[in-house]
């Protein structure tokens, strides 16, 4: 296994997400960052909250290239392409949280708007409750080279940051590293839950 100094951190953070039940039945995926042309993606089929250092695959960012005989993640395309749109992403980590999934079905547009929340101040460069801050949604597909595509054609439009959603799939978020993303992560799924329950109190 590669020597990288982030991957003991981002196993820690895969146990940390197994706890909160954000990754249920082996679902989510994860990944860091390893030198300029690679990263460490986990394994198919694992559970996100039992692994190990050995459960990461080398793959090429550029090319998708597999440097392991063992599988990937079936969803390993929309990690190197968040790698490939911005070299500042160090982490990235893709969980299935009932928030997450909830809302993204019960949010019709093609974003999820949130405002006036002081926990918008977890996500890096905002300073206010005030900031509208837009995670935008994708619909899902099994086709991940495809919704990688729209992804990539909604990036050249406006720059992603933070996060997306993927319609009643899950949240992908990302940081500098594995401490930033796990921040990010923490604030959206705080975020989604907030925004979630005022609605359905407003519906009441």
């Amino acid at each position: 296994m590669t020597d990288n100094p982030q991957l003991n951190a981002l196993v820690d953070a895969c146990h940390w997400i197994g706890l909160r039940g954000w990754c249920p039945a082996t679902g989510g995926n994860m990944s860091v960052r390893s030198g300029e042309y690679q990263c460490l993606i986990s394994e198919s089929g694992k559970d996100k909250g039992a692994l190990r250092r050995e459960d990461f695959l080398p793959v090429e960012i550029a090319t998708d290239r597999v440097l392991d005989s063992r599988t990937p993640s079936a969803e390993t395309g929309l990690h190197t392409l968040l790698y490939r749109l911005d070299r500042g992403i160090g982490a990235v980590l893709h969980t299935h949280s009932v928030n997450a999934t909830v809302l993204s079905r019960v949010e019709r547009s093609d974003q999820l708007v949130l405002q006036g929340y002081e926990m918008q101040k977890s996500l890096g460069g905002q300073r206010s409750h005030r900031d509208r801050v837009a995670i935008p949604i994708f619909d899902n597909d099994q086709d991940i080279p495809a919704l990688a595509a729209r992804v990539a054609d909604r990036a050249q439009s406006a720059p992603l940051r933070y996060g997306f959603l993927v319609r009643g799939h899950g949240l992908y978020c990302w940081g500098a590293d594995v401490k930033e993303a796990r921040r990010h992560l923490e604030g959206l799924e705080f975020l989604f839950q907030c925004e979630l329950q005022r609605r359905l109190l407003e519906a009441k």
